[in-house]
């Protein structure tokens, strides 16, 4: 499950999980973009965890989002928003999200191109800092990960390809896989997101996913090619799965 974790030791959160192995889109284009979201996250994160375990902690109050210091020093502190997505607390938090962009990032950009697309993933990142510093303002907490990005790239694929359907597995059934709906599967998501946000479920920046997905939903509504795109299954999704 992707998440944007609250850096706080001792702390775990048991979230139902239905994970994605792939969805049914059988051409995504050029994946310049999703590709070099990937590398610049994976080389963050190798150079974090090249600092050694002291530098490293405190790596995430140099680059994490806190909302208390950001809103009493904007100006100061407005770089770590765009950090913070950058920042990984754990080799297990870094794979699942670069997972989900992996699963659903290509089609988006297919879709509206590379340009269009670093910047909804980038203004995801801005939202899911947003609504989860006002969410808790006062916290001291650092906020990092890029889940409140790919929150966007969830929400736009919602959007785009309403059609598709989530090769998806249950762990720990691991050898039980089905095709769900995008709709459902993505539905479902977000639907986890909002519950735990309200019952305040600590250890996830739960309000960063939500805001996040919001942005995308809203922002690839006018990020579309004027060009007519095609939907029939080359495109859109296998017939079979249609």
């Amino acid at each position: 499950m992707v998440k944007s974790r609250s850096i706080k030791k001792d702390q775990k959160v048991a979230v139902p999980t239905m994970f994605p192995i792939r969805d049914t889109i059988t051409y995504h284009g050029a994946k310049l973009g999703t590709f070099g979201l990937l590398i610049l996250n994976g080389l963050a994160f190798f150079f974090q965890y090249s600092l050694g375990e002291e530098s490293l902690y405190q790596s995430f109050y140099t680059f994490g989002f806190i909302p208390a210091h950001f809103f009493a020093d904007i100006p100061g502190e407005f770089y770590t928003i765009f950090t913070s997505m950058f920042v990984h607390a754990s080799l297990g938090h870094l794979l699942s999200n670069l997972w989900f962009l992996w699963v659903f990032g290509p089609a988006i950009e297919g879709r509206i191109g590379f340009i269009r697309f670093v910047i909804l993933y980038l203004l995801s990142g801005i939202a899911a800092a947003f609504l989860q510093g006002f969410s808790m303002p006062v916290s001291i907490v650092p906020m990092v990960g890029a889940s409140g990005a790919v929150s966007g790239v969830l929400g736009a694929y919602l959007v785009l390809f309403p059609k598709a359907r989530v090769l998806t597995v249950i762990p720990p059934l691991i050898f039980f896989f089905f095709w769900t709906p995008a709709p459902i599967y993505l539905g479902y998501w977000i639907i986890i997101q909002v519950a735990y946000a309200f019952f305040e479920i600590p250890g996830v920046a739960w309000w960063a996913h939500i805001g996040g997905f919001a942005l995308g939903l809203v922002a690839v509504l006018f990020m579309r090619p004027k060009r007519n795109y095609r939907a029939d299954p080359y495109w859109e999704c296998l017939r079979d799965y249609c």
